[in-house]
């Protein structure tokens, strides 16, 4: 059964990004993407984001629900959407650990293998829609800048014809604690680790367009 949640949604976001530690190397990785959207959204007035992995249901999903979180915190023309190379489903132990933190997840259209949920928090002024789809599909708004996520994505999309920009975001994938004891605890790690993350991205995003 799924704990409460005992922290909100923005005090989680605050905190990943306070205790965020990086390399000098991811550092000036993400600085770079914040100065190329900076310079998209000077330039449109508007930047669509599309977190890509393999599966589309662990690491780009998660990005895709903080990007949306950021865009509303920072107040910034930034849409976020997902999608993979294979459609899977937005994995349980994803919910799980955003049910944790404080989203709301309630099925939008049902399906045994593949589910749309909308997810909404306590300050949401509209749901993030979240399923497994194929990275160009009809619902991620195009042209748009890509985010791979994970080896595999990047080196499974050599060209991505919609992409304006490409960058190489890699995660370490959670799914190898599922069915352990540590499965709940290493989900939360990146939960929280894509989460500072994205803030410090649309937080270095701010400061340029300032």
């Amino acid at each position: 059964m799924t704990k409460i949640a005992t922290i909100s949604v923005n005090e989680f976001f605050e905190k990943s990004y306070k205790k965020l530690q990086l390399t000098k190397e991811r550092k000036d990785l993400l600085q770079s993407m914040a100065t190329a959207i900076s310079a998209e959204l000077t330039k449109s007035k508007f930047a669509n984001l599309n977190f890509i992995c393999t599966h589309n249901s662990r690491r780009s999903q998660l990005g895709q629900v903080w990007a949306h979180i950021a865009a509303a915190q920072f107040n910034l023309n930034i849409s976020s959407f997902s999608g993979g190379t294979e459609i899977t489903a937005f994995h349980r132990n994803t919910v799980k650990t955003l049910q944790k933190v404080g989203f709301l997840f309630k099925v939008r259209e049902f399906s045994h293998q593949n589910p749309v949920y909308s997810i909404t928090h306590e300050n949401s002024n509209s749901p993030i829609i979240g399923f497994s789809k194929i990275y160009d599909d009809p619902q991620n708004l195009k042209p748009f800048i890509a985010i791979t996520t994970c080896n595999s994505a990047d080196q499974n999309c050599p060209y991505i014809p919609e992409a304006r920009l490409r960058f190489h975001l890699p995660f370490v994938d959670p799914k190898y604690s599922d069915q352990t004891a540590e499965q709940e605890e290493i989900y939360l790690r990146t939960n929280r680790q894509i989460a500072g993350e994205v803030y410090f991205l649309f937080k270095e995003i701010k400061q340029l367009l300032a």
